[in-house]
């Protein structure tokens, strides 16, 4: 289970070095083999364990492709996958095209979300932050589902 924020580096050729926090599990449930694509919701990058990424593309191929958001969310995800995987030194290479989907330059954030990463472009992460926060309590963006008012935050 992947969680926490970390702000992170991004080097000249694009690597960026995944937390030492979440490596030993990536290692145990991975072999160090990754999924990288883009979000086809925001502006930022997915990263999953490869199996993981197996049960997405399972879910993915399940999808109809007479749907057109359906076939844009499989031909977004699937299209831009990369294979990566952690090098000795703990770092991915993210590709050039899905580092310009998501902005990407010196600074990242990569937050856990369970079964992924996501990767985000700090002040894009920042500004999207500040933005639900101030939202939430505003009633007329809310549409709280039950499930989320089951939760009792």
């Amino acid at each position: 289970m992947y969680r926490g924020c970390s702000k992170i580096s991004i080097d000249s050729k694009g690597r960026l070095a995944v937390p030492s926090r979440y490596r030993a599990l990536i290692l145990e449930q991975a072999q160090n083999n990754l999924v990288i694509t883009l979000n086809p919701l925001d502006r930022s990058l997915y990263l999953y364990p490869l199996p993981e990424w197996e049960i997405i593309e399972d879910k993915l191929a399940a999808l109809s492709d007479f749907d057109k958001q359906s076939r844009r969310t499989k031909q977004m995800m699937r299209g831009y996958a990369n294979d990566c995987q952690l090098d000795s030194q703990g770092r991915i290479l993210i590709p050039k095209e899905l580092r310009g989907h998501a902005e990407l330059s010196r600074q990242a954030i990569i937050l856990g979300q369970g079964n992924k990463f996501e990767i985000w472009n700090e002040k894009t992460w920042e500004k999207q932050r500040d933005d639900w926060l101030e939202s939430v309590g505003d009633e007329s963006t809310s549409s709280s589902s039950d499930s989320l008012r089951s939760l009792s935050l």
